[in-house]
């Protein structure tokens, strides 16, 4: 097996937020913060904190600052709005409050007493998470008002790597020669790829072991500034190549077999699976951003699992097919 790449930022310290700023959440959450505990994993570069708060209670708090990475930032204010959305008796966390000066942005949940899945992924965890999203899919049907539809920047990947293909700017020499040669096929029906994940779920939009907590109870899903509205099938689509590359098993049969997938349309499914891969495959070779070294090689690993996948899938037909 090859070596596993992790999803992990580099972490700030919640005591390397300003003051003023920690004092503005303490006064939203009622009470000093005494203890704050740094968690690891996922991509960001601020701050990721589980709080023991001086009644005895406990918070999550996540906070960064646009000097460290303002596409971050950005993304925090989009959870913010985001995680605004979620029901009540979703396997989700509460959103307790949010703070933002136009420089640092921070959100506070509710603490949730659970753990990552352990990666290598083993199966039973899996089975776990595989039944846990079904529930998030159940919960979150209909999309409630407010989440809108994924948007077409994310399915733009091949008609990128395209034009730089095109124009010399990126000979793709690094690229499984199926792609390119048939990379034109794979931009052209990448156009399609709104309709494709259409729907009315709130789907998660970047489900990984990272974005899941293990509890009790089952799972609760963290981390929504990709929340969208569209096929209840896509967050398991979405999933399947991280798992597959962090040790598990291979996507298909494990979409094939779960009910979020029953009735899905199979052109669909594939037409997605293609411009998520060309969405992981193009970002992979983009300079990495502050505070995220690892998120380049993370998404090549990914994509190369998609690429597989879609080949897969699609067998001896053209993507055009």
């Amino acid at each position: 097996m090859s070596a596993i790449i992790p999803a992990q930022g580099v972490r700030m310290e919640w005591q390397a937020v300003p003051a003023a700023v920690r004092e503005a959440l303490e006064r939203q959450l009622g009470t000093k913060v005494v203890e704050a505990t740094t968690q690891n994993g996922g991509f960001s570069p601020g701050v990721a904190a589980r709080l023991l708060l001086a009644d005895g209670t406990r918070a999550f708090a996540k906070a960064v600052t646009a000097e460290v990475n303002p596409h971050s930032a950005s993304m925090h204010r989009t959870e913010t709005a985001k995680a605004a959305l979620l029901p009540p008796g979703a396997p989700v966390p509460h959103l307790l409050g949010s703070y933002d000066d136009g420089e640092w942005v921070a959100l506070l949940f509710e603490d949730v007493e659970g753990r990552q899945p352990h990666v290598p992924w083993n199966m039973a965890e899996l089975g776990r998470v595989l039944e846990a999203v079904g529930r998030l899919a159940d919960a979150l049907t209909p999309a409630p008002p407010g989440a809108e539809p994924l948007p077409d920047e994310p399915f733009e990947g091949w008609r990128l790597l395209a034009a730089a293909y095109a124009s010399g700017e990126d000979e793709l020499a690094d690229m499984d020669p199926w792609v390119r040669t048939h990379l034109t096929a794979l931009a052209e029906r990448e156009r399609d790829c709104g309709r494709a994940v259409a729907g009315d779920t709130l789907a998660h939009g970047d489900l990984r072991a990272d974005n899941i907590l293990l509890t009790d109870e089952g799972a609760v899903f963290v981390d929504w500034p990709h929340a969208c509205r569209a096929a209840r099938w896509l967050d398991l689509l979405l999933m399947l190549p991280s798992v597959a590359m962090q040790g598990g098993p291979a996507p298909e049969p494990v979409f094939a077999a779960h009910p979020v997938a029953r009735g899905a349309d199979a052109r669909d499914v594939t037409t997605a699976l293609l411009g998520l891969t060309g969405m992981f495959l193009r970002q992979a070779r983009q300079p990495a951003p502050p505070g995220l070294p690892t998120l380049r090689p993370f998404q090549q690993a990914q994509g190369e699992q998609a690429l597989a996948w879609l080949k897969e899938r699609l067998g001896s037909h053209s993507p055009a097919a």
